[in-house]
């Protein structure tokens, strides 16, 4: 089953409390493709400037990362400089130069056009339509949005929540869209818009699926070291759709596991700064961690419990 990702190709300086980087590989489509990957064949739309190092592309490529959707055009490349808490809870955007990426018209190959598991990565939501519109027959659509395309493009958005399975997003963002702090019932007005399901992203409180028949939780895997969180919700998003795309399977018990392949993908993201991370691992590091997981969160009910009451 094909996997196709749309979204930002970038270079990252980041500064944590325990270290810093300067035009690391970053942006959306980067991290999905990077952790997706893992798991299965990904086909990337994008754009980069004249100035984006090859290599960084190569590398992508020897990871089973079709870039034939990734358009070079003259100019710089988008490029993001954050500095986040010690927490790491809380960032401060320091720069934004989008260069090319603010003429970003996505264009899929005829190839890719048959993708059946997509993901929209943030960008504007009007170019996520005009992806879905190139689309044959797609089966399984994910999209992300951020507090920005809310605000500016509202309208748009919900139009296109009426063609997406799943809106993937973080707490804050589900709770200014929807209007309501609870982010229960924040799920619940998306739903009413279009999607089958929503998945809210916690960082450190892990992440959620709602959708109409009830509610899973998976945890933030307890990580002793955490150097950069940036990209973790992209990681994320590869994971679970990765997951997706290599069974096929889009039962309720595929789409619990495909939460933990997202949590296990997020989790290994912010053990180094940009990519690092996953040049370090493979399938079977991501396979200990599934099962690590399965250990985190599983109990045994007391035979002597007293029958439900109701």
């Amino acid at each position: 089953m094909s996997l196709l990702v749309v979204g930002s190709i970038a270079l990252d300086s980041v500064e944590t409390p325990f270290g810093s980087t300067a035009d690391a590989l970053g942006g959306s489509a980067v991290f999905f493709g990077y952790a997706a990957s893992l798991l299965h064949p990904v086909q990337m739309v994008g754009v980069v400037g004249s100035d984006f190092p090859q290599k960084a592309l190569d590398r992508l490529a020897e990871r089973g990362v079709d870039l034939a959707g990734v358009q070079r055009m003259k100019g710089e490349s988008f490029r993001w400089k954050g500095k986040y808490s010690y927490d790491l809870q809380n960032r401060e955007t320091l720069e934004t130069r989008l260069g090319v990426f603010a003429e970003f018209l996505p264009r899929l190959p005829e190839q890719f056009r048959s993708a059946r598991y997509v993901f929209l990565g943030n960008i504007d939501p009007e170019l996520q339509l005009s992806v879905l519109d190139q689309i044959q027959d797609a089966r399984f659509v994910a999209c992300d949005t951020m507090n920005y395309w809310i605000h500016s493009k509202r309208d748009v958005l919900l139009q296109l929540l009426r063609h997406v399975n799943v809106l993937m997003v973080n707490d804050s963002e589900a709770r200014e869209l929807s209007g309501d702090w609870n982010i229960y019932r924040a799920a619940r007005w998306i739903l009413e818009r279009g999607p089958e399901m929503v998945v809210i992203k916690q960082g450190v409180f892990g992440a959620v699926m709602v959708n109409g028949r009830d509610i899973f939780y998976v945890p933030a895997f307890p990580l002793e070291q955490v150097f950069d969180p940036t990209g973790a919700g992209d990681a994320f998003a590869g994971g679970f759709m990765g997951h997706l795309a290599r069974t096929g399977d889009l039962s309720e018990g595929n789409l619990r596991r495909a939460m933990v392949y997202g949590a296990a993908m997020g989790s290994f993201a912010v053990e180094r700064f940009s990519v690092q991370r996953f040049e370090e691992i493979g399938p079977a590091e991501v396979t200990v961690r599934v099962r690590q997981f399965s250990r985190l969160v599983y109990f045994d009910l007391d035979e002597d419990m007293p029958d439900d009451p109701g």
